[in-house]
């Protein structure tokens, strides 16, 4: 960095110092700081996960009777790390908290760590057992391209919004979410899929054809229309007729009742609808997106700390466990709902607030969790999983959290 030295003007020479400074500060603290968080200890604890993972994939090779799972996704009642594979539909997120820890930091190593794991996905692309590619997918390579602009990328991108395309039923408007419980579903469509409508908005305009575009416009218009409440709640499932696309039932499989509100089903839409508004620019998903933050920010069952109870109709309120997972993609989406609306300052200070507790009460103790960054997460309460435990994506949304906040 050349230093500039004005000798005939003492004092504007002062006043750029003091602008330099407050902009160094503004994007980076000392001690390795972003905002409130300590990005010395989030590497330390990544570092340690990134370990573990290694040392895992070891032992389970060795042990020949164990699954082959190569990245984390939590840790087990017994307090070891659980490794998944491929085909988790949270393998992509490992490798997309390594690509924020690139962006945050700039530190060569994590590019090394995030192209190794993320190399691993690639056989993913042609997954067709469910929506989940996208989560997969754009996480992983979907990050990866847009740090590093390599070509090498575009082409699994692209087959995975081909794939992702070929669960779409025209009949309903949707794309299926899952294939198992045929006798019971016809065509299940879960809040969740949401978030997989960015890869397919990215595809459109990577290759100039409008079909990923009108299928995810279509996706979003069909879940709005049928999976939300007059108070802007939502269902976690609906599942539709294949023939007329007709909801046959609405359903909140992993929240505590089917007309409750699963704090992460909540989390999705906000996110999902404020990601379409940014593709599309159309006003019916802006409002779809202040409507459903309006929702959440103003429930009388939010904790004042911002971390929602895993779900807002809990009965046994204040002993329910909360879902740290549910306020990072809250927080994430706030931050980026507030660049679009005329509540701006509400929706970023509301991000702060969330993003602030998230990391003074919420965070694993250093050294532990197996290097997860965050604890007290919630899987899927009714099926006695992955209650009040790190998980992956919790680390990944609040990361990029913290990306958002800092632009």
């Amino acid at each position: 960095m050349k230093h500039f030295i004005f000798r005939k003007n003492a004092l504007y020479s002062g006043i750029i110092l003091i602008m330099v400074v407050a902009l160094i500060c503004s994007c980076r603290g000392s001690g390795g700081e972003t905002g409130s968080a300590d990005l010395d200890a989030i590497g330390d604890q990544l570092q340690l996960l990134d370990q573990n993972v290694q040392s895992g994939v070891v032992a389970d090779s060795e042990a020949g009777d164990r699954s082959d799972g190569f990245v984390p996704r939590t840790v087990g009642e017994d307090g070891t790390l659980v490794l998944v594979k491929g085909e988790d539909w949270t393998s992509g997120f490992f490798p997309g908290v390594l690509w924020y820890m690139v962006e945050l930091t700039g530190e060569e190593t994590w590019r090394d760590r995030a192209e190794y794991y993320t190399r691993k996905l690639e056989n993913q692309q042609y997954n067709k057992s469910d929506h989940d590619i996208g989560f997969r997918m754009f996480c992983s390579y979907g990050n990866a391209f847009r740090l590093t602009g390599e070509e090498g990328y575009i082409p699994v991108l692209v087959q995975s919004a081909r794939t992702l395309i070929s669960r779409f039923y025209e009949n309903v408007g949707c794309i299926r979410s899952w294939d198992f419980n045929r006798d019971i579903w016809q065509c299940p469509v879960i809040i969740d899929n949401m978030m997989n409508l960015e890869l397919l908005f990215w595809a459109s305009g990577q290759t100039g054809d409008p079909v990923f575009h009108d299928i995810a416009v279509s996706h979003a218009l069909t879940t709005m229309k049928h999976h939300f409440r007059d108070d802007y709640s939502s269902y976690h499932v609906v599942d539709y007729d294949t023939i007329t696309g007709i909801p046959r039932q609405k359903v909140t499989h992993q929240g505590y009742a089917d007309g409750s509100s699963w704090a992460r089903g909540q989390a999705w839409g906000l996110y999902g609808f404020t990601m379409t508004y940014r593709y599309t620019k159309d006003i019916r998903f802006l409002g779809q997106a202040e409507g459903i933050a309006d929702y959440l920010l103003g429930h009388p069952n939010l904790p004042e700390d911002g971390i929602p109870y895993w779900d807002f109709d809990a009965p046994g309120m204040p002993d329910e466990p909360r879902d740290v997972s549910a306020a990072a993609i809250i927080a994430s989406a706030l931050y980026e709902l507030s660049t679009y609306s005329e509540k701006a300052s509400y929706y970023r200070a509301e991000a702060d607030r969330i993003l602030e507790n998230i990391w003074t009460g919420y965070r694993s103790p250093a050294g532990k969790n197996s290097g997860f960054i965050l604890d007290h997460s919630v899987g899927s309460k009714p099926a006695g999983s992955e209650v009040d435990v790190p998980l992956i994506y919790a680390d990944y949304y609040f990361l990029e959290a913290l990306v958002r906040k800092n632009r």
